[in-house]
Protein backbone atom coordinates (compact mmCIF):
# COMPACT_ATOMS: atom_id res chain seq x y z
CA UNK A 1 0.00 0.00 0.00
CA UNK A 2 1.38 3.49 -0.90
CA UNK A 3 1.22 5.88 1.79
CA UNK A 4 -1.30 8.66 1.55
CA UNK A 5 -0.42 12.08 2.72
CA UNK A 6 -2.61 15.04 4.36
CA UNK A 7 -3.48 17.75 1.42
CA UNK A 8 -3.09 20.38 4.11
CA UNK A 9 -0.22 19.02 5.30
CA UNK A 10 1.13 19.16 1.55
CA UNK A 11 0.46 22.67 0.99
CA UNK A 12 1.39 23.70 4.50
CA UNK A 13 4.61 22.34 3.85
CA UNK A 14 4.95 23.41 0.40
CA UNK A 15 4.12 27.57 1.22
CA UNK A 16 6.42 27.76 4.06
CA UNK A 17 9.15 25.49 2.26
CA UNK A 18 8.64 27.82 -0.95
CA UNK A 19 9.08 30.71 1.30
CA UNK A 20 11.81 29.92 3.84
CA UNK A 21 14.15 28.76 0.90
CA UNK A 22 13.36 32.13 -1.47
CA UNK A 23 14.55 33.96 2.05
CA UNK A 24 17.36 31.42 2.68
CA UNK A 25 18.50 32.03 -0.57
CA UNK A 26 18.09 35.57 -0.66
CA UNK A 27 20.19 36.18 2.50
CA UNK A 28 22.40 34.16 1.86
CA UNK A 29 23.61 35.61 -1.66
CA UNK A 30 23.14 39.22 0.08
CA UNK A 31 25.57 38.03 2.70
CA UNK A 32 28.58 36.39 0.72
CA UNK A 33 28.37 39.68 -1.19
CA UNK A 34 28.03 41.95 1.75
CA UNK A 35 31.47 39.67 3.12
CA UNK A 36 33.11 39.74 -0.08
CA UNK A 37 32.19 43.76 -0.53
CA UNK A 38 34.10 43.68 3.23
CA UNK A 39 36.87 40.95 1.70
CA UNK A 40 37.36 42.84 -0.97
CA UNK A 41 37.77 46.51 1.24
CA UNK A 42 39.77 44.92 3.82
CA UNK A 43 42.58 43.53 0.85
CA UNK A 44 42.20 47.08 -1.01
CA UNK A 45 43.15 48.57 2.56
CA UNK A 46 45.93 45.91 3.51
CA UNK A 47 47.05 46.61 0.33
CA UNK A 48 47.27 50.77 0.11
CA UNK A 49 48.82 50.47 3.39
CA UNK A 50 51.69 47.75 2.33
CA UNK A 51 52.06 49.85 -0.55
CA UNK A 52 52.31 52.97 1.94
CA UNK A 53 55.56 51.84 3.90
CA UNK A 54 57.08 50.45 0.50
CA UNK A 55 57.01 53.61 -1.51
CA UNK A 56 58.10 55.40 1.92
CA UNK A 57 61.06 54.15 3.04
CA UNK A 58 62.42 53.09 0.08
CA UNK A 59 65.18 55.38 0.08
CA UNK A 60 65.60 54.58 3.63
CA UNK A 61 66.51 50.79 3.07
CA UNK A 62 68.88 51.39 0.38
CA UNK A 63 70.66 54.16 2.79
CA UNK A 64 70.03 51.28 5.73
CA UNK A 65 68.12 53.84 7.84
CA UNK A 66 67.30 51.45 10.70
CA UNK A 67 66.53 54.07 13.17
CA UNK A 68 64.80 56.08 10.55
CA UNK A 69 62.40 53.20 9.90
CA UNK A 70 61.93 52.13 13.20
CA UNK A 71 60.73 55.18 14.17
CA UNK A 72 58.02 55.48 11.57
CA UNK A 73 56.96 51.55 12.41
CA UNK A 74 56.49 52.62 15.90
CA UNK A 75 54.12 55.04 14.77
CA UNK A 76 51.51 52.27 13.11
CA UNK A 77 50.51 51.24 16.91
CA UNK A 78 47.78 54.32 16.38
CA UNK A 79 46.79 51.72 13.46
CA UNK A 80 44.66 49.31 15.78
CA UNK A 81 44.18 46.33 13.17
CA UNK A 82 48.02 46.61 12.10
CA UNK A 83 49.29 43.46 14.15
CA UNK A 84 52.76 43.31 12.52
CA UNK A 85 54.68 44.70 9.75
CA UNK A 86 58.15 43.03 8.68
CA UNK A 87 60.97 44.43 6.36
CA UNK A 88 63.12 42.38 4.07
CA UNK A 89 66.07 43.73 2.06
CA UNK A 90 67.15 41.98 -1.03
CA UNK A 91 70.79 41.85 -1.53
CA UNK A 92 73.29 40.20 -4.11
CA UNK A 93 73.85 36.61 -4.62
CA UNK A 94 74.22 34.24 -1.93
CA UNK A 95 73.13 36.34 0.51
CA UNK A 96 69.76 36.94 -1.43
CA UNK A 97 66.42 38.38 0.70
CA UNK A 98 67.12 39.29 4.18
CA UNK A 99 65.72 40.25 7.46
CA UNK A 100 65.80 44.08 7.71
CA UNK A 101 63.57 45.28 10.67
CA UNK A 102 60.03 44.89 11.74
CA UNK A 103 57.29 46.08 14.07
CA UNK A 104 54.72 43.98 16.56
CA UNK A 105 51.79 45.45 18.04
CA UNK A 106 52.31 45.13 21.93
CA UNK A 107 48.93 44.10 22.80
CA UNK A 108 49.90 40.95 20.24
CA UNK A 109 53.23 39.77 22.38
CA UNK A 110 55.82 37.79 20.39
CA UNK A 111 57.34 38.59 17.20
CA UNK A 112 56.22 36.13 14.41
CA UNK A 113 58.54 33.84 12.08
CA UNK A 114 60.07 35.02 8.57
CA UNK A 115 58.35 35.25 5.91
CA UNK A 116 60.86 35.80 3.20
CA UNK A 117 59.72 32.29 1.82
CA UNK A 118 56.26 33.21 1.11
CA UNK A 119 56.58 35.81 -1.26
CA UNK A 120 55.06 34.60 -4.51
CA UNK A 121 52.56 32.88 -2.15
CA UNK A 122 51.10 36.19 -0.42
CA UNK A 123 51.58 38.56 -3.32
CA UNK A 124 48.01 38.69 -2.94
CA UNK A 125 46.02 39.32 0.12
CA UNK A 126 45.32 36.20 1.94
CA UNK A 127 42.46 35.41 4.38
CA UNK A 128 43.40 33.25 7.14
CA UNK A 129 41.95 33.08 10.53
CA UNK A 130 41.12 35.94 12.15
CA UNK A 131 44.20 37.72 10.19
CA UNK A 132 45.11 39.15 6.44
CA UNK A 133 48.40 38.63 5.22
CA UNK A 134 50.48 40.60 2.38
CA UNK A 135 53.69 41.09 0.78
CA UNK A 136 54.53 43.75 -1.46
CA UNK A 137 58.05 44.55 -3.34
CA UNK A 138 59.68 47.98 -2.57
CA UNK A 139 61.22 49.47 -5.54
CA UNK A 140 63.66 52.37 -6.09
CA UNK A 141 64.39 53.19 -9.61
CA UNK A 142 62.15 50.60 -11.12
CA UNK A 143 64.45 47.84 -9.01
CA UNK A 144 63.02 45.94 -6.49
CA UNK A 145 65.36 46.43 -3.33
CA UNK A 146 63.31 44.61 -0.54
CA UNK A 147 59.81 43.27 0.13
CA UNK A 148 56.86 44.77 2.86
CA UNK A 149 55.26 41.78 4.57
CA UNK A 150 52.08 43.19 6.42
CA UNK A 151 49.67 41.21 8.78
CA UNK A 152 46.46 43.32 9.87
CA UNK A 153 43.28 42.49 12.28
CA UNK A 154 40.51 40.79 10.03
CA UNK A 155 38.42 40.65 13.26
CA UNK A 156 35.58 43.53 11.95
CA UNK A 157 34.72 40.62 9.11
CA UNK A 158 34.14 37.85 11.11
CA UNK A 159 31.54 40.68 13.69
CA UNK A 160 29.69 41.80 10.09
CA UNK A 161 29.42 37.93 9.46
CA UNK A 162 27.71 37.23 12.99
CA UNK A 163 25.56 40.23 12.92
CA UNK A 164 24.05 39.94 9.66
CA UNK A 165 23.56 35.45 10.90
CA UNK A 166 21.68 37.30 13.59
CA UNK A 167 19.27 39.73 11.51
CA UNK A 168 18.71 37.29 8.56
CA UNK A 169 17.92 34.50 11.70
CA UNK A 170 15.22 36.99 12.71
CA UNK A 171 13.71 37.46 9.21
CA UNK A 172 13.54 33.89 8.69
CA UNK A 173 11.67 33.37 11.47
CA UNK A 174 9.19 35.83 11.01
CA UNK A 175 8.91 34.56 7.23
CA UNK A 176 8.27 31.15 8.49
CA UNK A 177 5.26 32.36 11.02
CA UNK A 178 3.51 34.85 8.47
CA UNK A 179 3.83 32.09 6.33
CA UNK A 180 2.08 29.35 8.57
CA UNK A 181 -0.57 31.60 9.03
CA UNK A 182 -1.39 32.11 5.37
CA UNK A 183 -0.97 28.34 4.59
CA UNK A 184 -3.58 27.35 8.18
CA UNK A 185 -5.74 30.04 6.45
CA UNK A 186 -5.78 28.87 2.58
CA UNK A 187 -6.22 25.54 4.69
CA UNK A 188 -9.32 26.31 6.11
CA UNK A 189 -10.87 27.32 2.83
CA UNK A 190 -9.72 24.64 0.86
CA UNK A 191 -10.03 21.45 3.03
CA UNK A 192 -13.14 22.60 5.07
CA UNK A 193 -15.55 21.85 1.70
CA UNK A 194 -13.18 18.60 0.48
CA UNK A 195 -14.00 17.06 4.24
CA UNK A 196 -17.68 17.98 3.73
CA UNK A 197 -17.52 16.07 0.74
CA UNK A 198 -15.63 13.30 1.36
CA UNK A 199 -18.00 12.81 4.95
CA UNK A 200 -21.02 12.02 2.46
CA UNK A 201 -19.23 9.63 0.15
CA UNK A 202 -18.72 7.81 3.47
CA UNK A 203 -21.77 7.94 4.47
CA UNK A 204 -23.31 6.60 0.97
CA UNK A 205 -20.63 3.90 1.21
CA UNK A 206 -21.75 2.79 4.67
CA UNK A 207 -25.06 2.49 4.65
CA UNK A 208 -25.11 1.49 0.27
CA UNK A 209 -27.55 4.74 0.18
CA UNK A 210 -26.81 5.25 -3.59
CA UNK A 211 -29.97 7.36 -3.93
CA UNK A 212 -28.35 9.87 -1.91
CA UNK A 213 -26.87 12.74 -3.87
CA UNK A 214 -23.67 15.48 -3.32
CA UNK A 215 -24.73 19.12 -2.76
CA UNK A 216 -23.33 21.87 -4.86
CA UNK A 217 -19.85 22.92 -3.39
CA UNK A 218 -18.22 26.47 -2.93
CA UNK A 219 -15.37 26.43 -5.44
CA UNK A 220 -15.51 25.45 -9.01
CA UNK A 221 -13.00 23.20 -9.48
CA UNK A 222 -14.75 20.54 -6.31
CA UNK A 223 -18.35 21.08 -7.74
CA UNK A 224 -16.85 19.76 -10.90
CA UNK A 225 -15.84 17.31 -9.00
CA UNK A 226 -18.76 16.87 -7.02
CA UNK A 227 -21.23 16.38 -10.59
CA UNK A 228 -18.75 13.71 -11.58
CA UNK A 229 -19.42 11.86 -8.74
CA UNK A 230 -23.35 12.39 -8.75
CA UNK A 231 -22.76 10.92 -12.51
CA UNK A 232 -21.21 7.91 -11.02
CA UNK A 233 -23.49 7.37 -8.09
CA UNK A 234 -26.44 7.42 -10.89
CA UNK A 235 -24.68 4.53 -13.12
CA UNK A 236 -23.72 2.12 -9.88
CA UNK A 237 -27.35 2.61 -9.21
CA UNK A 238 -28.55 1.97 -12.34
CA UNK A 239 -25.84 -0.84 -12.57
CA UNK A 240 -26.69 -2.81 -8.65
CA UNK A 241 -30.45 -2.57 -10.45
CA UNK A 242 -29.12 -4.51 -13.78
CA UNK A 243 -26.75 -6.86 -11.27
CA UNK A 244 -29.55 -7.93 -9.02
CA UNK A 245 -31.43 -9.17 -12.31
CA UNK A 246 -28.39 -11.13 -13.25
CA UNK A 247 -27.63 -12.69 -10.44
CA UNK A 248 -29.43 -15.54 -10.52
CA UNK A 249 -28.55 -16.40 -14.23
CA UNK A 250 -24.71 -16.00 -13.62
CA UNK A 251 -25.13 -18.55 -9.95
CA UNK A 252 -26.60 -20.96 -12.67
CA UNK A 253 -23.90 -20.24 -15.85
CA UNK A 254 -21.16 -20.84 -12.20
CA UNK A 255 -23.18 -24.27 -11.86
CA UNK A 256 -23.15 -25.12 -15.48
CA UNK A 257 -19.50 -24.07 -15.87
CA UNK A 258 -18.02 -26.04 -12.85
CA UNK A 259 -19.11 -29.16 -14.38
CA UNK A 260 -17.45 -28.59 -17.61
CA UNK A 261 -14.14 -27.38 -15.58
CA UNK A 262 -13.99 -30.58 -13.50
CA UNK A 263 -14.60 -32.48 -16.77
CA UNK A 264 -11.69 -30.93 -18.60
CA UNK A 265 -9.80 -30.95 -15.80
CA UNK A 266 -9.82 -33.88 -15.49
CA UNK A 267 -9.26 -34.65 -18.92
CA UNK A 268 -6.28 -32.49 -18.85
CA UNK A 269 -4.32 -34.57 -15.93
CA UNK A 270 -5.17 -37.69 -18.48
CA UNK A 271 -3.22 -35.72 -20.94
CA UNK A 272 -0.56 -34.55 -18.65
CA UNK A 273 0.37 -38.38 -17.47
CA UNK A 274 0.37 -39.62 -20.31
CA UNK A 275 2.69 -36.27 -21.80
CA UNK A 276 4.93 -37.38 -18.50
CA UNK A 277 5.40 -41.23 -19.24
CA UNK A 278 6.04 -39.92 -22.92
CA UNK A 279 8.88 -37.59 -21.84
CA UNK A 280 10.31 -39.88 -19.67
CA UNK A 281 10.46 -42.24 -22.54
CA UNK A 282 12.20 -39.70 -24.57
CA UNK A 283 14.90 -38.93 -21.83
CA UNK A 284 15.75 -42.72 -21.56
CA UNK A 285 15.76 -43.02 -25.08
CA UNK A 286 17.93 -40.25 -25.60
CA UNK A 287 20.19 -41.33 -23.25
CA UNK A 288 20.45 -44.73 -25.04
CA UNK A 289 21.35 -42.70 -27.68
CA UNK A 290 24.17 -40.52 -26.77
CA UNK A 291 25.64 -44.13 -24.74
CA UNK A 292 25.19 -45.66 -28.55
CA UNK A 293 27.36 -42.15 -29.73
CA UNK A 294 30.03 -42.45 -27.83
CA UNK A 295 30.22 -46.69 -28.38
CA UNK A 296 30.17 -45.55 -32.16
CA UNK A 297 32.74 -43.45 -32.01
CA UNK A 298 34.92 -45.40 -30.00
CA UNK A 299 34.08 -48.43 -32.23
CA UNK A 300 35.68 -46.37 -34.88
CA UNK A 301 38.51 -45.88 -33.72
CA UNK A 302 38.74 -49.77 -32.76
CA UNK A 303 38.42 -49.92 -36.36
CA UNK A 304 40.44 -47.54 -37.63
CA UNK A 305 43.37 -49.03 -34.91
CA UNK A 306 43.03 -52.08 -35.80
CA UNK A 307 43.67 -51.76 -39.62
CA UNK A 308 46.76 -49.68 -38.94
CA UNK A 309 48.25 -52.53 -36.64
CA UNK A 310 47.85 -54.98 -39.10
CA UNK A 311 50.37 -53.29 -41.55
CA UNK A 312 53.42 -53.18 -38.77
CA UNK A 313 52.29 -56.83 -37.49
CA UNK A 314 52.08 -58.42 -40.96
CA UNK A 315 55.50 -56.42 -41.92
CA UNK A 316 56.86 -58.03 -38.57
CA UNK A 317 55.61 -61.68 -39.17
CA UNK A 318 57.50 -61.87 -43.00
CA UNK A 319 60.82 -60.57 -41.79
CA UNK A 320 60.39 -63.23 -39.10
CA UNK A 321 59.43 -65.61 -41.04
CA UNK A 322 62.37 -64.18 -43.67
CA UNK A 323 64.92 -64.96 -40.49
CA UNK A 324 63.63 -68.34 -39.90
CA UNK A 325 64.19 -69.61 -42.89
CA UNK A 326 67.69 -68.30 -43.25
CA UNK A 327 68.30 -69.53 -39.54
CA UNK A 328 67.41 -72.67 -41.47
CA UNK A 329 69.15 -72.39 -44.17
CA UNK A 330 72.55 -71.64 -42.01
CA UNK A 331 72.38 -74.56 -39.71
CA UNK A 332 72.19 -77.19 -42.21
CA UNK A 333 75.29 -75.91 -43.74
CA UNK A 334 76.55 -75.97 -40.27
CA UNK A 335 75.14 -79.31 -39.88
CA UNK A 336 77.04 -80.40 -43.23
CA UNK A 337 79.95 -78.58 -42.64
CA UNK A 338 80.06 -76.38 -46.00
CA UNK A 339 79.15 -73.49 -43.89
CA UNK A 340 81.05 -70.40 -45.58
CA UNK A 341 82.29 -67.44 -44.18
CA UNK A 342 80.84 -65.33 -46.87
CA UNK A 343 77.63 -67.12 -46.21
CA UNK A 344 77.76 -66.14 -42.53
CA UNK A 345 78.32 -62.77 -43.05
CA UNK A 346 75.63 -62.49 -45.29
CA UNK A 347 73.11 -63.89 -42.54
CA UNK A 348 74.07 -61.97 -39.99
CA UNK A 349 73.54 -58.52 -42.38
CA UNK A 350 70.43 -60.24 -43.37
CA UNK A 351 69.26 -61.03 -40.05
CA UNK A 352 70.28 -57.74 -38.52
CA UNK A 353 68.11 -56.09 -41.24
CA UNK A 354 65.02 -58.33 -40.50
CA UNK A 355 65.59 -58.02 -36.15
CA UNK A 356 65.65 -53.77 -36.91
CA UNK A 357 62.33 -54.31 -38.69
CA UNK A 358 60.85 -56.33 -36.39
CA UNK A 359 61.28 -53.74 -33.63
CA UNK A 360 60.48 -50.96 -35.47
CA UNK A 361 56.76 -52.50 -36.59
CA UNK A 362 56.09 -54.16 -33.22
CA UNK A 363 57.05 -50.78 -31.45
CA UNK A 364 54.51 -49.19 -33.83
CA UNK A 365 51.87 -51.66 -33.04
CA UNK A 366 52.74 -51.37 -29.50
CA UNK A 367 52.76 -47.31 -29.46
CA UNK A 368 48.97 -47.70 -31.41
CA UNK A 369 47.95 -50.21 -28.97
CA UNK A 370 49.17 -48.06 -25.95
CA UNK A 371 47.82 -45.36 -27.37
CA UNK A 372 44.44 -46.35 -27.55
CA UNK A 373 43.76 -48.68 -24.55
CA UNK A 374 44.88 -44.97 -22.55
CA UNK A 375 42.21 -42.71 -25.01
CA UNK A 376 40.00 -45.81 -24.63
CA UNK A 377 40.29 -45.93 -20.70
CA UNK A 378 40.40 -42.08 -20.58
CA UNK A 379 36.70 -42.31 -22.55
CA UNK A 380 35.37 -44.37 -20.00
CA UNK A 381 36.76 -42.83 -17.16
CA UNK A 382 35.04 -39.99 -15.34
CA UNK A 383 37.57 -39.15 -12.69
CA UNK A 384 39.91 -36.55 -11.93
CA UNK A 385 44.51 -36.96 -12.38
CA UNK A 386 47.24 -35.57 -12.72
CA UNK A 387 48.53 -35.60 -16.89
CA UNK A 388 50.10 -33.36 -19.01
CA UNK A 389 47.64 -31.70 -21.74
CA UNK A 390 49.84 -32.32 -24.83
CA UNK A 391 50.45 -35.78 -24.13
CA UNK A 392 46.82 -36.20 -23.80
CA UNK A 393 46.46 -34.51 -27.81
CA UNK A 394 48.93 -36.42 -28.84
CA UNK A 395 47.24 -39.91 -27.92
CA UNK A 396 44.33 -38.22 -29.48
CA UNK A 397 45.75 -37.58 -32.61
CA UNK A 398 47.38 -40.93 -32.68
CA UNK A 399 44.47 -43.07 -32.45
CA UNK A 400 43.01 -40.85 -34.51
CA UNK A 401 45.97 -41.30 -37.13
CA UNK A 402 44.27 -44.50 -39.34
CA UNK A 403 40.84 -42.31 -39.99
CA UNK A 404 42.74 -39.02 -41.06
CA UNK A 405 45.87 -40.34 -42.62
CA UNK A 406 44.24 -40.96 -45.65
CA UNK A 407 42.27 -37.93 -46.03
CA UNK A 408 43.68 -34.76 -47.37
CA UNK A 409 42.72 -32.59 -43.72
CA UNK A 410 45.68 -30.52 -42.09
CA UNK A 411 45.21 -30.82 -38.16
CA UNK A 412 47.32 -28.26 -36.13
CA UNK A 413 47.56 -28.57 -32.21
CA UNK A 414 49.40 -25.40 -30.05
CA UNK A 415 50.22 -26.50 -27.06
CA UNK A 416 52.66 -25.77 -24.40
CA UNK A 417 54.76 -28.74 -23.75
CA UNK A 418 55.02 -28.58 -20.02
CA UNK A 419 51.46 -27.88 -18.84
CA UNK A 420 50.31 -30.65 -16.51
CA UNK A 421 47.07 -30.26 -14.92
CA UNK A 422 44.04 -32.24 -12.76
CA UNK A 423 40.97 -32.90 -14.74
CA UNK A 424 39.02 -35.46 -16.28
CA UNK A 425 40.84 -36.74 -19.09
CA UNK A 426 38.06 -38.53 -20.54
CA UNK A 427 35.65 -36.06 -21.41
CA UNK A 428 38.11 -34.11 -22.76
CA UNK A 429 39.20 -37.42 -25.13
CA UNK A 430 35.12 -37.51 -25.81
CA UNK A 431 35.27 -33.85 -26.88
CA UNK A 432 37.88 -33.07 -29.46
CA UNK A 433 37.56 -36.56 -30.55
CA UNK A 434 33.57 -35.37 -31.53
CA UNK A 435 34.54 -31.88 -32.91
CA UNK A 436 37.18 -33.67 -35.77
CA UNK A 437 34.67 -36.06 -36.44
CA UNK A 438 32.26 -33.03 -36.66
CA UNK A 439 34.51 -30.88 -38.81
CA UNK A 440 35.19 -34.20 -41.28
CA UNK A 441 31.89 -35.45 -41.70
CA UNK A 442 30.33 -31.83 -41.88
CA UNK A 443 32.65 -29.00 -42.19
CA UNK A 444 34.65 -31.12 -45.33
CA UNK A 445 32.22 -33.29 -47.13
CA UNK A 446 32.78 -32.87 -50.31
CA UNK A 447 35.75 -30.77 -50.03
CA UNK A 448 39.62 -31.54 -50.80
CA UNK A 449 41.19 -29.55 -48.00
CA UNK A 450 40.59 -28.57 -44.67
CA UNK A 451 42.57 -27.49 -41.83
CA UNK A 452 41.80 -27.69 -37.94
CA UNK A 453 43.76 -25.65 -35.78
CA UNK A 454 43.55 -26.38 -31.69
CA UNK A 455 45.35 -23.75 -29.39
CA UNK A 456 45.50 -24.57 -25.69
CA UNK A 457 46.04 -21.64 -23.06
CA UNK A 458 46.31 -21.87 -19.15
CA UNK A 459 44.83 -18.72 -17.15
CA UNK A 460 44.62 -18.30 -13.58
CA UNK A 461 43.37 -22.23 -13.40
CA UNK A 462 40.87 -21.79 -16.44
CA UNK A 463 42.13 -24.03 -19.18
CA UNK A 464 41.18 -22.71 -22.68
CA UNK A 465 40.53 -24.76 -25.84
CA UNK A 466 40.11 -22.56 -28.99
CA UNK A 467 39.29 -24.96 -31.81
CA UNK A 468 38.39 -23.42 -35.63
CA UNK A 469 38.16 -24.97 -39.03
CA UNK A 470 37.81 -23.68 -42.18
CA UNK A 471 35.18 -25.66 -43.22
CA UNK A 472 31.67 -24.76 -44.93
CA UNK A 473 30.46 -23.35 -41.31
CA UNK A 474 27.11 -23.75 -39.69
CA UNK A 475 23.87 -23.29 -41.68
CA UNK A 476 21.70 -20.67 -40.50
CA UNK A 477 18.76 -22.43 -39.61
CA UNK A 478 20.38 -24.42 -37.06
CA UNK A 479 22.55 -22.17 -36.00
CA UNK A 480 20.12 -21.44 -33.09
CA UNK A 481 19.92 -25.03 -31.88
CA UNK A 482 23.00 -26.73 -32.69
CA UNK A 483 23.59 -28.01 -29.01
CA UNK A 484 19.89 -29.66 -28.91
CA UNK A 485 20.20 -33.15 -29.40
CA UNK A 486 18.76 -34.35 -32.56
CA UNK A 487 20.00 -31.56 -34.79
CA UNK A 488 21.59 -32.62 -37.95
CA UNK A 489 21.80 -31.48 -41.66
CA UNK A 490 22.35 -35.30 -42.35
CA UNK A 491 19.29 -36.92 -41.14
CA UNK A 492 18.98 -40.04 -42.68
CA UNK A 493 22.55 -40.13 -44.12
CA UNK A 494 23.78 -41.34 -41.18
CA UNK A 495 23.77 -38.57 -39.22
CA UNK A 496 22.27 -38.83 -35.28
CA UNK A 497 22.38 -35.40 -34.33
CA UNK A 498 24.21 -36.13 -30.93
CA UNK A 499 27.63 -35.56 -31.62
CA UNK A 500 27.07 -31.29 -30.49
CA UNK A 501 24.71 -32.50 -27.93
CA UNK A 502 27.47 -34.98 -26.15
CA UNK A 503 29.97 -32.10 -26.40
CA UNK A 504 27.91 -29.76 -24.81
CA UNK A 505 26.82 -32.01 -21.89
CA UNK A 506 30.28 -32.80 -21.11
CA UNK A 507 31.46 -29.57 -20.94
CA UNK A 508 28.73 -28.27 -18.79
CA UNK A 509 28.29 -31.01 -16.53
CA UNK A 510 31.17 -33.37 -16.46
CA UNK A 511 33.73 -30.58 -16.84
CA UNK A 512 31.70 -27.70 -14.97
CA UNK A 513 33.08 -25.63 -17.85
CA UNK A 514 31.19 -23.17 -20.80
CA UNK A 515 31.42 -23.56 -24.40
CA UNK A 516 30.51 -20.89 -27.03
CA UNK A 517 30.42 -20.96 -30.95
CA UNK A 518 30.68 -18.57 -33.98
CA UNK A 519 30.59 -19.69 -37.36
CA UNK A 520 30.07 -17.81 -40.82
CA UNK A 521 29.37 -19.46 -43.83
CA UNK A 522 32.22 -20.89 -46.61
CA UNK A 523 34.61 -19.73 -43.22
CA UNK A 524 34.52 -22.30 -41.16
CA UNK A 525 33.31 -22.39 -37.42
CA UNK A 526 35.55 -21.21 -34.06
CA UNK A 527 34.18 -23.22 -30.78
CA UNK A 528 35.81 -21.66 -27.35
CA UNK A 529 35.88 -23.75 -24.43
CA UNK A 530 36.62 -22.61 -20.66
CA UNK A 531 37.01 -25.31 -17.93
CA UNK A 532 38.00 -25.15 -14.68
CA UNK A 533 41.02 -26.91 -13.51
CA UNK A 534 44.31 -27.01 -11.02
CA UNK A 535 47.64 -26.26 -12.95
CA UNK A 536 50.44 -28.84 -11.10
CA UNK A 537 53.73 -27.36 -10.79
CA UNK A 538 56.38 -30.33 -11.54
CA UNK A 539 59.19 -30.17 -9.66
Amino acid sequence: MKSIHSLKLKLMIMIIGFLVLTVILSSFVITNLIIEDTKEDAAINTKYWAELIANTHSTNLVNDETTLINDYLSMLKHVPYIRHVHIYKTYPQPKGITFFTSYNKNSIGSAIPEKSDKIAELSTAKFSAHIIELIVPIIDNDKKIGYVYLQVNSDHIQQITNDLFLRYSLVIFIFILIAALVSITLNRFITTPMSEMASKIQEISKHKKFNLRIEQMPFKELDILARNINIVLNRAETQIAKLSDAKQLTYQQNQDLEGKVNKRTQALKDSNNELLSTLEKLHQFQGQLVESEKMASLGDMVAGVAHEVNTPIGLGVTASTLLSDRLIEIKKAFDDKTLKSSQLKKFLVEGEENTAIIYRNLKRAAELIASFKKVAVDQSSEEARTFNIKNLFDDILLTLAPQVKKLPFIINVNCPSELVIKSKPGPINQIIINLIQNSINHGFDDRDHGEITIKISITSDMLTIDYQDDGRGIEPSIINKVFEPFTTTKRGSGGSGLGLHLVYNLVTQALGGKISFSSEIEKGVNFKIIIPTQVIKED
